[in-house]
């Protein structure tokens, strides 16, 4: 049996904004609602002419894959009775553009760090993370490999 889940999420753009009336490009910066959550303030990357201090869709895609791996991870061990202490990663996604101005991310590597408490698990933590990428509904929905690089060490 599959259950759907309907998100949604409101954008707001306007071309009248200060920082770019005299500019002949438009303003990339943008907001994003979600319903009962604070807003989030967009734009594009700086590098394609947006404001570096503001998060851009790519910080966002990359973002959205690192946390639901953790999410999907967690939840593997926790079936397996591991316990995890500490989880860092240092995620990192290419994108390519075309010289027509499209692009693609062609991949995404993830870099865990896992700290657990029993010695004699971790290679079951490690082995794990195929389970959790498996799981994870980003992953799921990317047409792009998402590659892991995971460490684990007792704390």
């Amino acid at each position: 049996m599959s259950f759907k889940h309907l998100f949604k999420a409101n954008l707001n753009w306007t071309s009248k904004t200060e920082k770019e009336e005299t500019s002949k490009f438009y303003s990339k910066i943008h907001q994003i609602k979600i319903e009962g959550k604070p807003v989030l303030d967009v734009s594009a990357a700086k590098a394609f002419k947006g404001d570096p201090e503001l998060y851009n869709p790519e910080d966002l895609l990359l973002s959205s894959l690192v946390s639901c791996h953790m999410m999907s991870y967690l939840y593997v061990c926790s079936q397996n009775g591991i316990e995890v202490l500490e989880y860092v990663d240092n995620a990192e996604g290419t994108l390519e553009v075309s010289a027509d101005g499209s692009g693609r991310f062609t991949e995404v590597r993830l870099y865990p760090k896992v700290k657990i408490a029993n010695r004699d698990q971790i290679e079951l933590a490690l082995e794990l993370h195929k389970k959790a990428n498996q799981l994870c509904f980003i992953a799921n929905s990317c047409n792009f490999p998402v590659l892991h690089n995971a460490s684990c060490e007792v704390l």
